[in-house]
């Protein structure tokens, strides 16, 4: 008789967020380093690094768990309560 589990994707979600992420970042911070840094393209570096930070709060928000927190915040400024 096989016993039963429950199935989960704890597992990769750890390990994509122990390994694969901070890889990622490492790539992205060593491409705009290699393809604007030489250039001496600042300006245009620094508008890639703000994506790239926007890009890094929207993982931040999916990892957290707290998106639907933040959208009924969001929400409630636009809604007008009566009481």
């Amino acid at each position: 008789m096989l016993a039963q589990t429950d199935l989960n994707t704890d597992g990769i979600r750890g390990w994509i967020l122990d390994n694969l992420l901070p890889l990622l970042l490492l790539t992205v911070a060593l491409l705009l380093l290699w393809l604007g840094g030489g250039k001496g393209d600042n300006a245009g570096v620094m508008r890639r690094v703000g994506g790239v930070f926007v890009a890094l709060a929207i993982i931040g928000l999916a990892v957290s768990g707290t998106g639907v927190d933040i959208g009924t915040f969001i929400a409630g400024l636009f809604s007008t309560s009566s009481g």
